[in-house]
């Protein structure tokens, strides 16, 4: 067997933090290898990066996701209880049930609704001197989500449960105060969807039946019962909470528009052109920088001995750049996926695998239709002016974002009769 090489630092919570998107890609090349050995909250890690690592981190019959995220993610970003952390017939019985959820049709009316909100929305910034994006779209996509999931939202409670859903993905990765406020935040949002799935049973709400809060409040796992009100609760808020998630790629999407104005032209022209976009945003710009396993039992790759019980962190980010895929993988260049092979393995922003097996996100098809809408207002259905600002990316947060946010103005909707007048 071949000795996995070790980072040098006792330690190397705080450089993660430091360098999310990097961490891993940086110390492989520095090595030379896929893979290396370091401790992670002083826990013995395995880091890997690559479409092969990506193939065997998606191997259910190697690896468990039980225990296998941080707590401080767990309470913050994913919830206790939800998917993220199930294996094997759990895992596969409550997959179904969220991709029961992701039909084309169910998916076009979210779509819908974020459109009818977005337009909205946007007659409104016609009067505003300056648009911060990002901070935008999160009540756009939670009035929408809401509305789609059967969650009752009184207009009063929007920037409130706003504000909650925001938190869980956006102070997650922090540290200090706006960690603690993640948490808080999580536990309010559990409590207010696990009063409303407890309505639903009670027979005292009564949503649609297809919609996701009828669905997930009737699921029953292997064992025929409900589940507790406060892991539907969990259930719900990783439909919800990704979903304005999304804001952070629609920002980016906003930002490549901008820096690749050529762009605008071929979308005219290519009705396919949009799906290459969205997909080289996906791509190229950093979301969700690693994934983390344990070893189910001992077992050998590639002249590498994996421990059983050992974590495993998987390099979204860097496998989505690696030049072994990618020709000039730091270019901005949607028309590379016209000759993408499709590999499940070599592009995996949101996860890779097979989704009916894998813990590949089922919220995947949500994220590219909505980016597609929000790419339709960007590139055609709205004019608007990018004043000068700092569009750097700051990728030593979570998730990482323009510095400036993305701020537009002079804003107007086409079509709109207030534009044509103008």
């Amino acid at each position: 067997m071949r000795r996995i090489p070790r980072d040098a630092s006792l330690d190397s919570t705080l450089a993660l933090l430091r360098e999310p998107y990097d961490f891993i890609s940086n110390r492989c090349r520095r090595h030379g290898t896929d893979l290396f050995e370091t401790r992670i909250m002083l826990r013995r890690t395995i880091c890997m990066t690559g479409p092969d690592a990506a193939g065997l981190f998606y191997d259910p019959d190697r690896f468990i996701r039980r225990g296998a995220m941080p707590e401080p993610i767990r309470a913050t970003l994913l919830g206790k209880g939800g998917i993220q952390g199930l294996d094997d017939q759990d895992h596969r019985h409550r997959k179904r049930m969220f991709l029961s959820l992701m039909t084309p049709e169910s998916i076009g009316r979210l779509g819908d609704l974020v459109a009818d909100h977005w337009r909205a929305r946007a007659r409104e910034w016609a009067s505003m001197d300056r648009v911060v994006l990002y901070p935008e779209l999160h009540p756009i996509l939670t009035r929408a989500v809401c509305a789609w999931a059967g969650v009752p939202l009184a207009e009063g409670d929007v920037i409130r449960r706003t504000r909650q859903l925001v938190a869980m993905f956006d102070a997650a990765g922090s540290v200090g105060p706006r960690h603690l406020w993640s948490r808080l935040a999580r536990r309010r949002a559990e409590r207010w969807i696990g009063g409303i799935v407890e309505q639903v049973r009670a027979g005292r709400l009564s949503p649609p039946e297809q919609s996701p809060l009828h669905v997930i409040a009737s699921y029953r796992g292997l064992d025929g019962t409900l589940l507790p009100a406060r892991v539907a609760a969990v259930a719900m808020l990783n439909l919800l909470r990704p979903t304005v998630a999304v804001s952070v790629f629609i920002t980016f999407t906003a930002h490549a528009l901008h820096l690749h104005p050529e762009c605008r032209q071929k979308l005219q022209d290519d009705a396919g052109y949009t799906d290459l976009v969205v997909q080289e945003v996906r791509r190229l710009y950093p979301f969700f920088p690693a994934v983390m396993a344990r070893v189910r039992d001992d077992f050998d790759w590639s002249g590498y001995h994996f421990p059983r019980g050992t974590s495993v962190m998987l390099d979204l980010y860097g496998t989505d750049r690696d030049p072994r895929t990618w020709d000039r993988p730091e270019e901005f260049r949607p028309e590379r996926f016209r000759q993408w092979d499709q590999s499940p393995f070599n592009f995996i922003p949101q996860g890779g695998g097979e989704y009916h097996v894998t813990h590949r996100c089922p919220g995947e098809w949500i994220t590219i239709e909505l980016m597609k809408i929000a790419l339709g207002f960007l590139a055609g259905g709205m004019a608007y002016d990018v004043p000068e600002q700092d569009l750097r990316i700051d990728s030593a947060r979570l998730p990482a974002l323009p510095r400036s946010r993305f701020v537009m103005c002079n804003v107007q909707l086409k079509g709109d009769p207030q534009h044509e007048r103008g």
